[in-house]
């Protein structure tokens, strides 16, 4: 099963994992948190980052979620990365990573296209006024 590896700003990969704590009833296997804290020491960070891929990592493929490109964090997350192997896809959020999790007995390259969509996709504005259906909903794109 592919791993998942969330290397972010603290607090929001400990929150994120709360999140699917919450939403599947137990904390989903194969998944981790590597909360970057404020003038944390980039080699240290990176350090912890390959030792917690590596535990979830069961020769499968890994996908490592992080919040925002070129920060601290995906600058550490992108240093995992490994062709093929290891994927990193910066942006994450809540939905993002539900279907990360939801969609990981196939193979990496598959999933990480299917996020990479996903995630384009996910960005919409929502109209207090409907409650049901798309009527309302407006596509950030448009």
């Amino acid at each position: 099963m592919i791993g998942i590896l969330l290397v972010s700003h603290e607090p929001l990969g400990t929150a994120l994992l709360n999140c699917t704590r919450h939403i599947f009833g137990r904390l989903p296997v194969q998944l981790a948190a590597l909360d970057v804290i404020p003038d944390e020491d980039p080699a240290g960070a990176l350090e912890a980052a390959r030792n917690l891929l590596a535990r979830i990592n069961d020769g499968s493929g890994a996908i490592v979620l992080t919040d925002v490109f070129g920060a601290t964090p995906s600058r550490i997350a992108i240093q995992l990365a490994d062709p093929n192997r290891v994927y990193v896809v910066a942006g994450v959020n809540l939905p993002l990573l539900i279907k990360a999790l939801s969609n990981r007995r196939g193979p990496v390259d598959e999933l990480v296209s299917t996020l990479v969509q996903a995630g384009q996709g996910a960005i919409r504005l929502v109209s207090g006024e409907d409650v049901s259906g798309d009527q309302g909903v407006h596509h950030a794109a448009r």
